[in-house]
């Protein structure tokens, strides 16, 4: 090799290594607890945008779920989350947990999340009326199941703070089976682990609500839905229960851009099929349905919705 080969070649050398990395774009999603769908699905969306966003490394971010998740997002601490739909209803407009109004935008509505209230066939209870003046769980303080079922029992007249208790949704049908509590509740998609579980050891039942009874309370709170759970969800449930829902969402920032709002969008209902592997309830995320967000949705992901509509 002559001298000028030499130079030449360390010349290609140092150009190229003086060349900047193509930068990676970094995607963190505010999920929940390892044991929660909030996690499980937000972990299968990560693999989907890595797999489907060039240059992107995406990651589900375990957290305490709706109210940190919009919180960080909002602080610009991470790209987007999950959240139910009141809560992020709430954030929108200052109200509960939140004490002025957040810059959040949503970019799906994702599959129904639903009250489940069980108890056993040997309390004898089998309406929501039987509630009054019974043990029962609410679910962990704060969360979104403790705010909606006191609602729900209040419209039914049958709240008694001195009977409620706030337990996690394992402790709650444990203690439900010791006999230390009547009924317990999980806000949830359906089926879920936890009356997995109960209906396998207890002869589980599930009360369900009247549509006349509860509509002044979806007329003060419209982002709850009433919804049929079909007959055979549980094991041994014969018959339909009708429910509350409180949908699942995924949102972002009113600021982050159009352009990475509307890849991610596209990326991940592009493959749904792939999500749908992840969680049964994965399946029940599709575009007909994912405009139907309690606040507006970021300009992104509406431009991707708007394309298939056409």
């Amino acid at each position: 090799m002559n001298i000028k080969q030499l130079l030449a070649g360390a010349g290609l050398a140092i150009g190229l290594l003086a060349m900047p990395a193509l930068a990676q774009e970094r995607v963190s999603i505010g999920t929940g607890g390892t044991g929660g769908l909030f996690y499980i699905i937000g972990a299968g969306m990560a693999e989907v945008l890595n797999q489907h966003m060039d240059n992107t490394t995406a990651r589900a971010e375990v957290t305490g779920a709706s109210v940190e998740n919009i919180r960080r997002v909002a602080a610009d601490q991470m790209t987007f989350g999950f959240s139910s739909s009141s809560t992020l209803y709430e954030a929108s407009v200052g109200e509960g947990p939140f004490e002025e109004a957040l810059p959040v935008a949503a970019m799906a509505y994702l599959y129904p999340a639903v009250l489940q209230i069980a108890t056993t066939s040997d309390t004898g209870i089998t309406t929501m009326e039987g509630l009054a003046g019974k043990r029962i769980n609410l679910g962990p303080p704060g969360s979104n199941s403790a705010v909606l079922v006191q609602r729900l029992m209040e419209a039914y007249g049958v709240f008694d703070p001195a009977n409620a208790q706030f337990l996690s949704y394992t402790e709650g049908t444990a203690a439900l089976m010791n006999g230390q509590l009547d009924a317990t509740v999980v806000l949830a998609g359906a089926p879920t682990a936890a009356l997995i579980d109960l209906g396998a050891q207890r002869d589980m039942v599930l009360l369900s609500i009247d549509e006349e009874t509860v509509a002044p309370m979806i007329a003060e709170y419209p982002f709850y839905q009433t919804y049929e759970m079909p007959a055979g969800t549980y094991e041994g449930q014969d018959e339909p229960v009708m429910v509350i829902n409180d949908p699942a969402t995924i949102f972002t920032s009113q600021f982050a851009s159009d352009e990475q709002v509307y890849a991610i969008t596209k990326a991940l209902f592009d493959n749904l099929d792939e999500l749908a592997q992840v969680h049964p309830e994965a399946a029940n995320i599709k575009v007909e349905t994912a405009v139907n967000t309690p606040i507006g949705l970021h300009q992104g992901a509406q431009l991707y919705f708007d394309e298939q509509a056409q």
